[in-house]
C-alpha cells in the first residue's frame, strides 16, 4: 500500500530548479527516501520527465558504497551529465554516509592547524559544485545516524532548501486507516504516524517495531554521534521527557528526574547538552514560553513535545496515557507540521487574593505567530460545566488584546463561535482542516 504525501511532493515541485540543494530531513524512518525516490520521481514522470533524466544514488545500498567517496560520486555525476542540453534530476539518498577525503596535493605543513579541516573534500564541496551547473537539479536525503540532518542544512546555509518530513499527519493516516474518523483518531493517538507502524496490521508487531526503533535506532544513533560512553543518562532523560509531554519543565527538574534512575543527578550543563541531542535527532521539539503582556520570552522553563506519539507511548510501554497531554502534543505537532511558529503563552496578572497582592501566571497552550498577527489556542478535553469553561477561558480573556482565540475540544464537533468571539472546534476537524489560515484572513 502506498501512502501519498502530497504536501511534501508539492513542496519539492515548488523548489525545482531553484539553484539550491533540496535537503529532505527529519526523524529516521519517517519516509524520506520513499518520498524522494518513489513519490516525487513518479510525479515528475507523470508530468513528462523521462526515465533517463534521473541519476539515482543510494549510499545505503551495497552497490553504491563506492560513491560514499565524494570524489568518486562527483566524477560519476559529471560523467553522466556531459550533455549540457539535457536537464537531469540528481537524487542522492542517505547523503550523511559520505565520508571526507584528504586532498594530498596540498602540503599540510603549510596550512595553519585551525584550517586543516579545509584539506578534506566533503559531500558539501561536491554538491555545492553540482548545483552551480545549470543542467542539474540536486536533491538529497539526510538522516541522523552519523551526521544529523541539522548539520546538513547548516553547512549548505543559503545554498540549501530544507523540506522537513514528519511522521504521518492524522490526515495522511486517515487515508490508509480504513476506519471511521473517531476510531482512526484513537488508533493514531495510541500508535502515532510512523509509516511502517501504520502499515503493520498486527498490534503486537506494531508495538515491537516502535519499541525497537527507540532502542535500536534512535538511542544508538545519539550515542554513536556524540561518542557517549553509554546511554545511562540519555535513556532516563528520554523517559522523563516522554512522561512530561505537555508539562512545563526545565533542565534542573529533568536532571533530578533522570538522576533518581541512576542514583546521581547529572549536572545542569550535561542535561542541557543531552536535550540538544534529542532535539537534533528530531525525537522531541521544544516550545518556549512567551509572556503575552510583557512581550518577552522566559529563559528557563519550557515544554517538550514528542515528535511521534506512537514512539512516545512505546517508550513508556503504553502506560501513562493522559489524554489531555497526548491531545495537546498532537495539536502542537500539527501546528509545526503546517509551518507555524508556536510558543506557549503565559498571562501574568497582578491580583489581590485574600487581601494580599500577588502576581499569578496563567497558561495559554499555544500562541501561533502569523506575521504580525497571533492566534491563541487552548486545548481542552471538554467545557461541559460553567466552572470548566471559565477555567479554560480565563487566560484567553485576560490577554489584553484582540487577537483571535480558539478552543480545541476532544471529539468531532464542527466549529462554532460564542458571544465573545471565541471559536470552538473538535480536535478531529482541527487536524483535518487548517482553520487558522481562514481565521487569520477574517
Amino acid at each position: 500500500m502506498i501512502i501519498e504525501r502530497n504536501t511534501y511532493v508539492n513542496q519539492l515541485l515548488a523548489k525545482r530548479w531553484n539553484g539550491k540543494v533540496k535537503i529532505i530531513t527529519g526523524i529516521r524512518r519517517s519516509g524520506k527516501s520513499f518520498l524522494l525516490s518513489t513519490l516525487f520521481k513518479n510525479r515528475l514522470i507523470e508530468e513528462g520527465v523521462g526515465e533517463d533524466d534521473f541519476i539515482e544514488i543510494d549510499l545505503d545500498r551495497k552497490a553504491d558504497i563506492k560513491y560514499r567517496n565524494p570524489n568518486i560520486l562527483y566524477d560519476y555525476v559529471i560523467e553522466h551529465t556531459k550533455d549540457q542540453s539535457r536537464k537531469i534530476y540528481v537524487l542522492i539518498d542517505e547523503i550523511q554516509l559520505s565520508y571526507r577525503v584528504k586532498n594530498d596535493d596540498i602540503d599540510e605543513s603549510l596550512v595553519p592547524v585551525e584550517d586543516r579541516d579545509m584539506l578534506y573534500t566533503t559531500f558539501y564541496d561536491i554538491l555545492n559544485d553540482l548545483i552551480a551547473r545549470p543542467n542539474l537539479d540536486v536533491y538529497v536525503t539526510g538522516s541522523n545516524s552519523k551526521m544529523l540532518s541539522k548539520d546538513i542544512v547548516t553547512n549548505f546555509r543559503d545554498r540549501g532548501s530544507e523540506i522537513k518530513v514528519y511522521p504521518l499527519s492524522f490526515s495522511e493516516f486517515l487515508t490508509v486507516s480504513e476506519m471511521e474518523k473517531a476510531d482512526a483518531f484513537e488508533e493514531y493517538l495510541m500508535y502515532g504516524g510512523m509509516p511502517l507502524a501504520v502499515l503493520e496490521p498486527d498490534e503486537k508487531e506494531k508495538r515491537k517495531y516502535l519499541q525497537g526503533l527507540f532502542t535500536n535506532v534512535y538511542i544508538k544513533d545519539i550515542v554513536e554521534r556524540y561518542k557517549l560512553k553509554d546511554d545511562s543518562i540519555l535513556s532516563p532523560l528520554v523517559d522523563a521527557l516522554c512522561s512530561a509531554v505537555g508539562s512545563l519543565t526545565n533542565s534542573n527538574k529533568l536532571a533530578n528526574t533522570a538522576g533518581s534512575a541512576i542514583g546521581k543527578a547529572p549536572s545542569h550543563n550535561t542535561i542541557k547538552k543531552y536535550l540538544e541531542y534529542v532535539e537534533d535527532a528530531y525525537l522531541f521539539q521544544s516550545a518556549q514560553r512567551w509572556n503575552v503582556k510583557g512581550r518577552k520570552y522566559f529563559d528557563t522553563i519550557q515544554k517538550y513535545y514528542a515528535m511521534d506519539l506512537g514512539l512516545r507511548n512505546a517508550r513508556l510501554n503504553f502506560r501513562q496515557q493522559e489524554r489531555s497531554h497526548l491531545m495537546e502534543n498532537m495539536i502542537y505537532n500539527e501546528l509545526v507540521r503546517r509551518g507555524y511558529s508556536v510558543d506557549v503563552g503565559i498571562v501574568e496578572l497582578d491580583r489581590v487574593i485574600d487581601g494580599k497582592r500577588k502576581v499569578s501566571q496563567y497558561e495559554i497552550d499555544f500562541v501561533v505567530n502569523i506575521g504580525n498577527d497571533k492566534i491563541y489556542i487552548q486545548s481542552a478535553l471538554n467545557i461541559d460545566t460553567p466552572e470548566k469553561k471559565d477555567q479554560e477561558l480565563f487566560s484567553l480573556k485576560n490577554t489584553g488584546d484582540f487577537f483571535r482565540k480558539i478552543v480545541v475540544l476532544d471529539g468531532n464537533s464542527k466549529p462554532w463561535t460564542d458571544e465573545d468571539g471565541v471559536i470552538y472546534i473538535g480536535v478531529i476537524p482541527f487536524l483535518l482542516e487548517d482553520i487558522l489560515s481562514e481565521t487569520a484572513k477574517m
